[in-house]
């Protein structure tokens, strides 16, 4: 374990050690990588191997894909558009994304998808940052003709259909009519990729080129991007997705030759980064520290603070709340945070060990990354364990439990 004094107890280390161990030696999780810090304090374990099977063993320095957790981080872009006034928070966006003018929305969100009146108004920048543009995944309406849609025509990751690059996936999106009206309703992923294509037209670069030059790069997030180079392969462990009967582990995706070796024709702000402990631990310090990095600004507090504190109100966060509520069969109890900021959850009440006003995301491939300004804590907890089962997330549970009961107060 590394450590620099304060911030945690000793005993409050040891006990997360032991936790982390318990679950890689339970056999459900082959491999961790975990960075917690506080103040001048910051520890980090790495247990376990790369494989199910053994291999080489975990480092410091693993890469793993961040899915979900990519959320977070590549809302930043826009934030400094925002910043720079590029980008204004009530613009419509169809003088960047003119496919999606003239918004069509369906009157049943589960009815056919020629059954639709006049959107009552044009997307604004402010539905696609706060993810209430109007159609997103719908984790309890698969089966309906428009989730049906959005998954034959390639608009989410990771699916038989691949995603087109940028420019396609944009024109196949405004073929299909909105679920809900713009402003209306929370809901999830599609308005992160859209950010993304959004970034790109406003600043005519691709959004992965402008991704490391205002963000990797300024903030030293050398291991970070949308694939992994041929010359640190070695440091990808393959994905796993377990069956949830048996609990066998299948390589979801590997690590050669895989989804993320190579320049993805579609970089997703939604799920498609990958990274490290180290680069995601610089990221979120900067918030922490109100937009500064190593004594420089990076972003403006008024900017990290409108991403960092709930922007939905009562009648948008209702389906996220029914989401966390009543379906953790298909969430395995992650997001029940209440809030939502801009890319990342926000707590908004404290049903748990964790305190209100913490933010950040988890991931389905087994990722996790929150800072809270009440302790001044940092934490990111990897593994390459999917959610196709529940273990990886119940790690994350166990994980800031545990951090929770190793602060020195």
């Amino acid at each position: 374990m590394e450590h620099s004094n304060g911030g945690f107890t000793r005993t409050g280390q040891n006990r997360l050690r032991r936790l982390l161990a318990r679950h890689v030696e339970s056999g459900r999780i082959p491999g961790v990588v975990a960075l917690v810090s506080r103040g001048g304090d910051t520890f980090v374990e790495a247990l376990g191997t790369m494989r199910h099977d053994g291999g080489p063993p975990m480092r410091r320095d693993t890469i793993f894909r961040m899915a979900s957790t990519s959320k977070p981080v590549s809302i930043a872009a826009a934030m400094i558009l925002l910043d720079e006034c590029r980008l204004r928070l009530d613009d419509p966006i169809q003088e960047w994304l003119p496919e999606l003018a003239d918004r069509r929305v369906l009157t049943q969100a589960d009815g056919p998808l020629d059954d639709t009146v006049p959107a009552r108004r044009p997307i604004t920048v402010r539905d696609v940052l706060t993810s209430t543009f109007g159609l997103g995944m719908d984790l309890t309406a698969l089966g309906t003709p428009i989730m049906n849609a959005v998954f034959e025509q390639g608009l989410t990751p990771n699916l038989p259909t691949p995603m087109p690059e940028p420019d396609e996936w944009l024109r196949r999106l405004g073929t299909l009519p909105l679920m809900y009206q713009p402003g209306e309703h929370w809901q999830y992923h599609i308005s992160s990729d859209l950010i993304g294509v959004l970034v790109a037209r406003v600043t005519g670069q691709p959004f992965e080129t402008f991704l490391h030059e205002r963000v990797f790069g300024p903030l030293g997030m050398t291991d970070t991007g949308f694939h992994v180079p041929a010359e640190s392969i070695d440091r990808l462990p393959p994905l796993y997705a377990p069956d949830p009967q048996t609990g066998e582990f299948h390589v979801w995706d590997p690590a050669e030759g895989g989804r993320h070796s190579e320049p993805p024709a579609f970089a997703g702000g939604g799920g498609g980064l990958n990274s490290t402990a180290d680069d995601y631990h610089a990221y979120f310090r900067m918030l922490l520290n109100h937009g500064v990095h190593n004594g420089e600004r990076f972003l403006s507090r008024a900017a990290v603070e409108l991403m960092t504190t709930n922007r939905l109100t009562p009648a948008q966060q209702a389906p996220r709340a029914a989401l966390a509520r009543d379906n953790v069969h298909i969430s395995f109890g992650q997001g029940q945070q209440g809030g939502w900021g801009l890319g990342m959850g926000v707590r908004t009440y404290r049903g748990d060990y964790t305190p209100i006003g913490q933010f950040g995301w988890d991931g389905g491939s087994g990722t996790s990354a929150y800072a809270d300004p009440t302790y001044g804590v940092t934490g990111i907890l990897l593994t390459q364990v999917g959610m196709s089962v529940p273990h990886s997330a119940r790690l994350i549970h166990d994980f800031w439990t545990t951090v929770y009961q190793a602060i020195e107060d």
